[in-house]
């Protein structure tokens, strides 16, 4: 074979790679998240549900517009700070994201879902729970988990009619999250006629409860109900110890319902006691948690969390509306997002008018032995 018939060849083959890479379109989704600062390890775990989604879903060589596509995750930190998430939002809208399976913190998704509403741009939350999110309605802010009046209605529930307490003390964070957790718990459990012995607030950084703790003890309530996360429900738990309050129940939402509560808290007598809600089902009861979970340790040991699963199944979500759109423009696709019915890892999704999801459920847990275990209601 002469030189030139070889670099004629060389030619058409490269020629032939070139037509294929040009029929490969790249189809971005977006995640932000806690990836730094105390947080960091949910951020990561949610980021790595948005991850392995992308991955089966690239497994798949899915075809959309009669291209084959490639996701491709474009992933920002937003460091639990609003003024950090709602500029890594526009971010995403100009690096021209197709979705977003994002946000943590309902402080941060709260601001940062008006940034993906001017910009057209549909984000699903796997986590942020606060029912605020979806007031305004836009069809750009979707929800795969129960938000916090669910589950502040469930423990309230535990309360009245489970425990039968009759007096709690709350305690809120002051952020977004915390407090509207504690004003749902409070509004439910006083209608059910538990009496509020106690309000009182402390911020989303705090370590030193000792001055509140003391002012409930002498209240004497049955439980203590804390809207903020097991960061500084750890050191409350100890505390609790250290003041003889062994007895009293911690009642808290999913930022408290995680297994590093145990380690945070060290030991202290108290941990016996929590009880804490989270959205959805425990992962032996999604349709396909525990096979999933399989899948998620191999690929990222020792990461898992809580909300990963969510945030798989939000990307998923966006794809399906995607494929079934034919067309990953938001515009086109967006109204087949709405009128999702999707079997996913998680549950059924069906979304409401506002994005919020249809029946989402919840699981209410204790911790035996240091070790998160759902509790078995009838």
């Amino acid at each position: 074979m002469t030189i030139s018939r070889k670099l004629f060849i060389a030619a058409v083959v490269a020629g032939m790679g070139s037509a294929a890479m040009a029929q490969e379109q790249v189809v971005k989704i977006g995640h932000i998240g806690p990836v730094s600062g105390p947080q960091a390890h949910f951020g990561k775990d949610n980021e790595n549900g948005v991850r392995m989604a992308i991955e089966d879903l690239n497994a798949k060589g899915l075809e959309i517009g009669g291209k084959k596509v490639k996701f491709q995750l474009v992933a920002e930190d937003d460091a639990a700070d609003p003024k950090q998430g709602t500029a890594a939002s526009q971010k995403l809208c100009d690096d021209k994201v197709a979705g977003a399976a994002t946000f943590l913190n309902s402080g941060v998704a709260i601001p940062s879902s008006k940034v993906f509403h001017d910009c057209g741009i549909p984000m699903i939350t796997g986590a942020a729970t606060n029912p605020e999110l979806t007031k305004p309605g836009w069809n750009t802010t979707y929800r795969v988990i129960a938000n916090d009046n669910a589950l502040g209605a469930a423990l309230a529930d535990y309360v009245a009619k489970i425990a039968k307490l009759k007096t709690v003390a709350v305690v809120d964070d002051r952020t977004a999250y915390g407090q509207g957790l504690a004003s749902v718990f409070k509004r439910e459990a006083e209608k059910q006629g538990v009496k509020v012995v106690a309000s009182e607030f402390t911020n989303d950084k705090a370590t030193d409860f000792m001055a509140i703790l003391t002012s409930i003890k002498a209240k004497k309530p049955d439980a203590i109900f804390y809207g903020g996360m097991y960061g500084q429900a750890g050191p409350m738990l100890r505390q609790m110890a250290q003041l003889g309050m062994n007895e009293a129940k911690l009642l808290g939402g999913d930022g408290i319902c995680v297994p590093e509560l145990a380690k945070v808290a060290a030991g202290a007598k108290p941990l016996e006691n929590v009880v804490c809600a989270d959205g959805g089902a425990s992962l032996a009861k999604m349709p396909g948690g525990s096979d999933w979970k399989k899948r998620y340790d191999a690929k990222f040991p020792g990461q898992f969390q809580v909300y990963s699963p969510y945030f798989y199944d939000a990307t998923m979500l966006l794809a399906d509306a995607m494929k079934r759109a034919n067309s990953w423009d938001p515009k086109v696709y967006i109204p087949f997002l709405q009128k999702s019915d999707y079997a996913g890892v998680t549950s059924r999704i069906q979304f409401e008018a506002n994005g919020e999801m249809k029946n989402p459920s919840y699981t209410l847990s204790q911790f035996i032995n240091g070790t998160k275990t759902p509790m078995e209601l009838k």
